[in-house]
């Protein structure tokens, strides 16, 4: 059976936990374990967490879920273009699939709230890299 970490920041936490539940309800349907969810305080934080999911033997795939909305100056793009460089190095670093199921940069709360599915394909992504990537040799 296929294992997987999930990553949930919670600074815009009313969207966050929608983003979870989707997640936590894809893996469900999927038939696949939920190993562990780490909570972090911001989409920032996230590599860290899922580096040490990664790590874990048990773990086939990492998703991380989180929503960065907009605000009156380009942090929104430092923070989300930081944490997706770093999360694409977690998955290179570790050979472990890790998604990116968070919404933003340049997004309103409404339109976040409207894409909390993203957290439900960021969980379908991880899936397939496991199923169809090749064992390494």
């Amino acid at each position: 059976m296929t294992t997987l970490g999930l990553v949930v920041a919670q600074f815009n936490r009313p969207i966050t936990e929608q983003m979870e539940q989707e997640a936590l309800d894809a893996a469900h349907a999927a038939g696949v374990e939920v190993f562990e969810t780490v909570r972090v305080p911001g989409v920032y934080d996230a590599p860290l967490a899922a580096d040490r999911l990664a790590r874990r033997e048990a773990v086939d795939a990492v998703a991380v879920v989180g929503s960065v909305i907009t605000g009156d100056t380009d942090h929104d793009q430092v923070i989300t273009d930081a944490a997706a460089q770093r999360l694409a190095d977690v998955s290179l670093e570790r050979d472990t699939p890790v998604t990116l199921g968070v919404t933003g940069p340049g997004m309103s709360a409404a339109e976040a709230r409207e894409r909390v599915e993203n957290a439900a394909k960021a969980v379908d992504g991880a899936l397939d890299l496991v199923s169809e990537l090749p064992d390494p040799q």
